[in-house]
């Protein structure tokens, strides 16, 4: 019995040979990219002088499309620095002399106020707007001390917004702002008199699977840029992203910046419900961030003062792609809430 058992072991072993080596071979390969993402900078940073210049100048050519900004500051927080601009309106809405609440954008992962461009003279007519780069992002901000959880996200915004002139701001999330938004709701909603949420990710539906492995390596700094390219597309539903200043600004930021923020965890149904303030969720029929249909039914079911917005046929992008629909909606979400 015990050779026939031998017998069959050693049969056995020449099978699991390849296998044990494929193993050893993806554990090895985990272990090089551990080590060459490995850093032991607590805070976001940039990799090198010259990366961070190829960012500035990006930025600054993404820039050159935005309206002039009235105002450019710098608030100081526990967290680092955050850079505001502030543009007046061009309306009669919401923060043109009005003493009501001005809208507040805070943009997506990897990028900064210039993704705004193409929606901020539409946003304009609603009244005054501040836009924000985002602490620990790439961008004019500067993190000066660890952000290690939900709270101290929420923290370091409700210092930028109590800092500024405006009692409360309508705040306008894209995808990972959207979530930024809600965060703060749910830790310190002080200063918020209504969200709007453009395809907000990890707020009503889980990330795909399929995302996710698509963008491991985008996040790679040192593969070349048309995987980063390949990925930005991709989530814009296959548009073209070579020579577009905002996605050349969006493509330096993450080849040179070093995130260090704690990854954001899909926010409970639970928790959604004890949001107790006007929400409008935009959610882009083709996102391939979430699972739309299921982003919709979530944000439905959920929201006791919730306004639920399909946009059929459009990407992630779609606050390039509908700016006109969306800044319509906005307005007449404003204007009912005021």
């Amino acid at each position: 019995m015990r050779q026939s058992i031998v017998n069959a072991l050693s049969r056995l072993r020449p099978r699991s040979r390849p296998l044990r080596l494929v193993l050893v071979g993806l554990g090895l390969i985990a272990l090089l990219v551990a080590f060459a993402m490995r850093t032991p900078a607590p805070v976001g940073h940039w990799d090198s002088a010259d990366g961070q210049d190829r960012f500035l100048r990006a930025y600054t050519r993404a820039f050159a499309d935005m309206p002039e900004p009235q105002e450019s500051i710098d608030v100081r927080t526990d967290y680092g620095i955050v850079r505001v601009y502030r543009f007046a309106g061009t309306g009669t809405g919401t923060g043109t002399g009005t003493g009501t609440a001005p809208l507040m954008l805070l943009p997506g992962r990897a990028s900064a106020s210039p993704v705004w461009a193409d929606n901020l003279p539409l946003l304009l007519e609603i009244g005054d707007v501040y836009t924000i780069d985002l602490l620990g992002e790439p961008g004019m901000s500067v993190q000066a001390r660890p952000i290690d959880d939900d709270g101290d996200q929420a923290e370091w915004l409700h210092q930028t917004l109590r800092a500024l002139p405006a009692e409360k701001f309508h705040l306008v999330g894209l995808s990972i702002g959207g979530w930024t938004a809600v965060n703060l709701a749910l830790h310190r909603p002080d200063h918020i008199a209504s969200i709007t949420l453009i395809d907000p990710v990890q707020v009503f539906a889980d990330m795909p699977l399929g995302t996710i492995v698509r963008s491991l390596p985008a996040a790679l700094p040192w593969l070349p840029r048309s995987w980063r390219d390949s990925f930005n597309s991709y989530t814009a539903g296959g548009a073209p992203v070579e020579d577009v200043p905002v996605a050349d600004m969006i493509e330096a930021g993450m080849q040179h910046y070093r995130l260090r923020l704690p990854q954001p965890a899909r926010i409970s149904e639970d928790r959604l419900r004890a949001l107790d303030l006007p929400v409008l969720a935009v959610i882009a029929g083709d996102s391939v961030m979430h699972d739309p249909p299921a982003a919709v039914q979530t944000a439905e079911r959920v929201l006791r003062r919730g306004t639920v917005r399909l946009y059929p046929g459009a990407s992630h992008a779609v606050s390039g792609e509908q700016p006109e629909q969306i800044a319509d909606d906005i307005a007449a979400f404003v204007a009912q809430g005021s």
